[in-house]
């Protein structure tokens, strides 16, 4: 066998060519039952989800880009301005992430075909569905039909057309469910990390991500109404958040760390590097005078834990005697400590490692801000907070932006109103399932969000077409917060959220503290427009000789993008 001259290709392939051939025609006389050379069912199964767990994930991987230029978080990095390049190690990683957990999915596949085990197949294409359209959205046209080619002697496997692989990829999600409902041979139990073996939730994940996909593809000559008609007549998507596709996180840190790596990344840095953005922050505060205008939103203490308390001097770097706090952006009322995107600003490479605002507890299992403020490190909170990567809630949000599109029948307004009153419940399950020390409150059922979704309610029933599309795509941006791959498909395909404008007429987003923050000049933005899709890695190009050339990230638009 011809192996793969591609290294992160090649690796894997070598592996999964050897699970197959195993010893049947070497030392088959002599077989080391200590070294088996083919993998049982349920450590494929494991291992697989692991590492499509991690897909769009912190610590390596594309959420720390993606979370940038959704602006729900600043970095000094390369990100910042949109500046992501070929050789960006985050971006690396995601791709090799994906091609070798395909191979794996592969030989799961085939192994679980040869042993009649149907629904391990099925799952193993459900994981395949998901990692190739995310890998679409991610960089548009990709590897797919030579990506894990065993028998074909392909040295570079061809980039297929995104438009084909996403059609494949609905046929794919059919034959999966067909699977999935199969009880021949061997049956998914623990091993299975995300749903423990019911199949029920895995093909009703299936139906909700078809959904999800066709809400993205239904302006495209690539919607099929039929199809679409009959997936909703099915009428098999999310019950609840009990069936929110989300990996599952532990306390455990041996012999590997398995907190949420959100948490890993902010709490255990030796270098601080995950900024709170101000203008989402501002969004939340009720400041921005566009969207959501003087309705704080509850959620604030759950999303930020402030090291500040209200009105406290930041302590690390201000003058006290000057009262200059030298912050490059900060609100004294609360005590949030940021930086802003796109800064030049003479204070934004200043060390302030006790006053930054770090991401609290609902997005990674951080701290509550109970309003006490507290210098943070590792054992600041838990880390136990799920990797939310599909849920109960954003599937109404979906459901309202088809209602509001007029490409589902429904109330778009009882949808979004129903997906907020979700949102909140999310929160308050991922805090129960935190293990917080903390007395942290309960959200739902409170006054406080009764009247800020009223508000809410109020501003959507009185925008037109275009506000009301905006007031979903917001909320539903605020409610994903810690998981950006699908808000950075949302604003490419709708415009909303509306993000910062770092030419715009105030340099804090709205907020003024007259502190003289310099504007980042109009060449710089031109040099780092916003990327409609990421570079293909360019350690790929290098060696595969059936790649295209570089794309230009600012102009190569996936399909889906209007």
């Amino acid at each position: 066998m011809k192996i793969f001259k591609n290294t992160k290709y090649g690796i894997a392939v070598l592996f999964t060519a050897m699970l197959f051939t195993g010893c049947d025609d070497y030392l088959d006389v002599n077989q080391d039952k200590d070294a088996p050379t083919v993998a049982p069912l349920n450590a494929l199964l494991t291992n697989t989800q692991v590492a499509v767990g991690a897909t769009g994930d912190f610590q390596f991987y594309t959420g720390e880009i993606l979370q940038v230029y959704t602006h729900q978080m600043v970095v000094r990095e390369e990100m910042d301005q949109y500046g992501t390049k070929v050789d960006n190690i985050n971006l690396n990683n995601e791709w090799d992430n994906t091609y070798l957990t395909l191979t794996d999915i592969e030989t799961l596949i085939a192994q679980g075909t040869d042993e009649g085990s149907m629904a391990y197949v099925g799952i193993a294409q459900m994981e395949k569905a998901f990692l190739m359209a995310c890998a679409v959205d991610i960089w548009g046209d990709v590897p797919y039909t030579e990506a894990t080619s065993l028998i074909d002697n392909i040295i570079s496997p061809k980039f297929d057309d995104q438009v084909e692989i996403y059609a494949s990829v609905l046929e794919l999600i059919e034959t999966a469910k067909t699977n999935m409902a199969s009880t021949g041979g061997l049956m998914p139990g623990s091993d299975d990390l995300f749903y423990g073996g019911d199949m029920d939730k895995w093909i009703r994940f299936a139906n909700t991500f078809k959904l999800k996909l066709y809400n993205q593809i239904r302006s495209t000559s690539l919607f099929n109404a039929a199809d679409f008609a009959a997936l909703v007549a099915e009428d098999n998507f999310f019950q609840s958040s009990d069936d929110d596709f989300e990996f599952k996180h532990t306390t455990n840190t041996s012999p590997s760390d398995e907190r949420n790596r959100f948490y890993v990344e902010s709490y255990g840095s030796t270098q601080f590097s995950t900024y709170m953005s101000p203008w989402f922050y501002e969004i939340l505060k009720g400041m921005n005078p566009d969207i959501h205008t003087g309705n704080a939103d509850p959620r604030i203490p759950y999303y930020f834990f402030n090291q500040l308390t209200a009105g406290q001097f930041p302590p690390d770097q201000g003058d006290p005697e000057t009262g200059n706090p030298k912050a490059d952006y900060w609100d004294a009322s609360t005590g949030f400590f940021s930086i802003r995107f796109g800064s030049t600003g003479p204070w934004r490479d200043s060390s302030a490692e006790n006053s930054y605002t770090y991401p609290g507890i609902f997005p990674c299992g951080g701290r509550y801000d109970d309003g006490e403020g507290g210098i943070m490190d590792i054992n600041g909170g838990t880390g136990l907070a799920p990797k939310r990567i599909l849920t109960y809630d954003e599937f109404l949000y979906i459901k309202a932006e088809l209602m509001l599109a007029g490409t589902m029948g429904g109330d778009a307004g009882a949808q979004l109103e129903e997906a907020m009153n979700a949102s909140f419940a999310k929160v308050d399950d991922v805090v129960a399932k935190s293990e917080t020390s903390q007395d942290v409150p309960a959200l739902s059922g409170t006054a406080e969000v009764a009247d800020f979704i009223a508000n809410i309610m109020a501003e959507y029933n009185a925008g037109d077409g275009t506000k009301k599309l905006e007031v979903i795509m917001t909320q539903k941006w605020v409610a994903t917060f810690g998981d950006p791959m699908d808000q950075y498909t949302d604003y490419r395909r709708t415009g909303f959220p509306v993000l910062a404008n770092p030419l715009g007429p105030s340099p804090e987003y709205q907020l003024n503290n007259n502190d003289g923050f310099p504007l980042i000049d109009s060449q710089t933005v031109q040099n780092n427009p916003f990327q409609v899709s990421l570079y293909w890695p360019q350690t790929e190009l290098n060696v595969n000789v059936n790649a295209p050339a570089q794309k230009n990230a600012a102009t190569y638009k996936i399909f889906w993008d209007n």
